[in-house]
């Protein structure tokens, strides 16, 4: 006898985590599955050493998903967003300018965490909740819809039925797919190094970006580490390069790391193992199929930059929990109404991240100068600036 569900999650990564919990919330049946248990340690080998920033408006969907009590009190408040543009003939700033939440709101821009606690508490709210079922280490292969279900095929070898396929299983979505929906890659030759510092100048929860070539040197706040302040870092380099950094022994690493922060927060040592991930824009033609939602990185991706890629996953499963009811889950109607609402947001963001990696990258001086005139021009207009941030975090 197949199993039936009200909801099938396709993806435990943190968007599908977030999603079968939110639904499950919701008082529906939820199947959450993944083919890759989730690790859910800092020290374990293969875990996640990414942070994830999130922005006001993901506040409400995680209180809603019972999410947002287990990450507040790991949270590191981000009040400032610095813009520092080190493009000279040496690594030192030359323009430097604030972005301060205060001006735009009495709440910090948003709160930093690590993704392996994330998942951590994720699993565990899941436990929490007697309709949600989630199964790790099982994955989806296959899928048929109809009016009435979506019909999905399992690793085990086993088939589940849904009124509702939430499809959160990555870039390279099997379940995008198998229903035949194409995607738009912009592929940018960069490579992200992902790892923790230390450093003797406190972060004063300020979220610094650098810029010089090859893309964005981002350190945002962690919470103090054996005493020290503590900083997650972002360091986007072309692939080369990155391949080159990270083959480095740990003391040329951090010359390396030390002179491209250009001494901002005194001497950074590394605080963790270093991975490094891929970097490209992606955007799917429509985030719908028959009784089937795309979300988070299976409609679209971005180079992580402003913190607008988990933010936008949030977005979805925001607009999915607000279309959708008991009566009209997985219907075409709400649907479609889910590709409208998301795609211009999604398209804006795609676009807009795409074209602030490029000038990241730039490498010739004349348009770096460029560039730092620009950074110049945006700060100095009041309205422009409150815009911009605005814009950034979602609430305009």
């Amino acid at each position: 006898m197949r199993a039936k569900f009200d909801i099938v999650v396709s993806g435990g990564g943190i968007a599908g985590l977030t999603a079968a919990a939110a639904f499950g919330s919701l008082g529906y049946a939820v199947l959450c599955v993944d083919p890759t248990p989730p690790v859910m340690a800092e020290a374990d080998p293969s875990s996640d050493l990414r942070t994830t920033a999130f922005l006001q408006p993901s506040v409400d969907v995680l209180t809603l998903a019972g999410l947002w009590e287990r990450f507040q009190s790991h949270a590191t408040p981000l009040q400032v967003m610095r813009i520092v543009d080190a493009g000279g003939d040496e690594p030192e700033p030359r323009v430097s300018h604030d972005f301060n939440a205060a001006d735009i709101s009495d709440q910090p821009f948003g709160w930093n965490l690590p993704n392996w606690l994330l998942r951590r508490e994720c699993v565990a709210r899941l436990q929490e909740l007697p309709n949600v079922t989630f199964r790790p280490g099982i994955g989806t292969r296959r899928v048929t819809t109809r009016e009435s279900a979506a019909i999905v095929g399992l690793s085990d070898g086993t088939s589940v039925e849904a009124r509702l396929l939430v499809a959160a299983d990555g870039r390279n979505s099997p379940m995008r797919q198998a229903l035949g929906i194409d995607v738009r890659t912009t592929r940018f030759g960069q490579k992200a190094l992902a790892f923790a510092v230390t450093h003797p100048v406190p972060h004063e929860n300020v979220s610094t970006e650098i810029h010089r070539s090859g893309g964005p040197f981002t350190l945002v706040p962690l919470p103090d580490r054996d005493g020290m302040p503590c900083s997650a870092i972002v360091w986007m380099e072309t692939g080369p390069e990155a391949a080159r950094l990270a083959a480095l022994p740990v003391d040329a690493f951090e010359r390396e790391m030390n002179r491209r922060s250009c001494g901002l927060f005194g001497r950074l040592a590394l605080a963790s193992r270093r991975t490094v991930w891929p970097i490209i824009s992606q955007i799917a033609e429509r985030f719908h199929g028959q009784r089937t939602a795309l979300m988070a990185e299976a409609a679209h991706v971005v180079p992580p930059i402003g913190a607008q890629g988990l933010n936008m996953s949030l977005a979805d499963l925001s607009a999915l929990t607000g279309l959708m009811t008991h009566e009209n889950l997985g219907e075409a109607a709400p649907l479609a109404a889910y590709t409208r609402k998301r795609m211009p947001d999604v398209a804006m963001r795609v676009t807009g991240v795409g074209m602030l990696n490029r000038a990241s990258m730039i490498d010739a001086r004349p348009l770096r100068d460029a560039r730092a005139a620009a950074l110049n021009a945006m700060y100095s207009a009041a309205p422009v600036r409150r815009t911009l941030m605005q814009l950034g975090i979602g609430v305009r």
